[in-house]
């Protein structure tokens, strides 16, 4: 059980905050991101969001006041030093901050987590969620409810929803329970539109997210087993088509639409190395097949970043490890 009053007592102690949240943000890191900045508003505190990656272009609705930054060393280089509390939301390694990492080890007040994932690094020090959550905005739904240390209007509930919605993969992953539409219930009380969100999120992006997803489903591969769908995407395949990697997420989940497919690896290429996104269904937990290449996430949703190497160094290393969890 969460002891969401000690957070309450931290924001109430303190005044100024800085909050951000994973790289490559998706809908549940910006959602629960920006309700926590506007809770913090709410109650008159001196709050930065800064990120190291951009916002995501179908996302950008969320941050309607543009007050998400993008993490600059000439510019916020002493920001950790300006502020009493470092708040990192939809993560749980410090490593997934990126260029921030840095300023967060070193950072000499208080350090706040917030998430949902599994194994957090044992560098906050104060912790909240945990994995039985369906998303990090389940979680600020629930320090709100639980506080009443501000009231959910139409706001907070719009990014509420779309981090909730996104990370049930629309209320079809296991962690969707009676409890999650009911929560869901009370946030379209609040005015939100579903029909609206889904459109936004998921019907609004450009045609070279399309063309890549098209090379993208071209390259899946069947492992021997047939329960293993494989999925490359070359880095040139980003300068071919115009897309951008953030155009990618999602893309890993198409594997597991295949019949008999239980796990499903997406394998991608970066400037500097090669990325691995794991997805499965049932009990299979590809989170500790992340793990063995130094990874990790979720039972059903995990994923890896290996430097200075190719897919053709390790796809079949991969998939290899993976037959061993079917």
């Amino acid at each position: 059980m969460n002891d969401f009053s000690k957070l309450k007592k931290i924001i109430e102690g303190h005044n100024s905050f800085l909050l951000s949240t994973h790289v490559n943000p998706d809908a549940d890191a910006l959602g629960s991101e920006l309700a926590f900045y506007l809770i913090l508003k709410k109650l008159g505190k001196e709050v930065k969001v800064v990120n190291h990656s951009a916002t995501p272009y179908n996302l950008e609705f969320l941050d309607k006041e543009k007050v998400i930054e993008k993490f600059d060393e000439s510019v916020h280089g002493k920001i950790f030093d300006d502020v009493e509390v470092f708040v990192l939301l939809d993560l749980n390694q410090a490593n997934r901050i990126v260029k921030m990492e840095k300023g967060f080890r070193s950072f000499k007040g208080v350090k706040v987590c917030i998430d949902h994932h599994l194994d957090p690094e044992n560098v906050f020090d104060n912790y909240f969620g945990s994995a039985d959550y369906s998303a990090t905005s389940e979680i600020i739904y629930d320090f709100i409810e639980q506080t009443k240390i501000v009231e959910i209007d139409y706001e907070i509930a719009l990014q509420l929803y779309a981090g909730i919605m996104t990370d049930t993969g629309s209320f079809r992953f296991d962690r969707t329970n009676p409890r999650i539409h009911r929560i869901m219930a009370e946030l379209l009380e609040k005015g939100v539109n579903p029909t609206t969100v889904y459109d936004k999120i998921y019907d609004q992006f450009k045609f070279a997210r399309l063309k890549l997803l098209g090379e993208a489903l071209s390259s899946i591969e069947i492992d021997s087993t047939n329960r293993i769908a494989v999925m490359c995407i070359k880095k040139e395949a980003l300068a071919r088509t115009g897309a951008t990697e953030a155009d990618i997420d999602g893309f890993v989940n198409y594997c597991l639409t295949i019949q008999n497919v239980q796990i499903g690896i997406l394998f991608y290429e970066l400037k500097d190395g090669l990325k691995i996104s794991f997805r499965s269904k049932g009990e299979i937990p590809v989170n500790k097949l992340a793990v063995e290449f130094g990874g990790g996430g979720h039972t059903n949703a995990s994923g890896a970043k290996i430097y200075n190497t190719t897919i053709e160094e390790y796809k079949e290393k991969v998939i290899k490890a993976a037959q061993q969890y079917l």
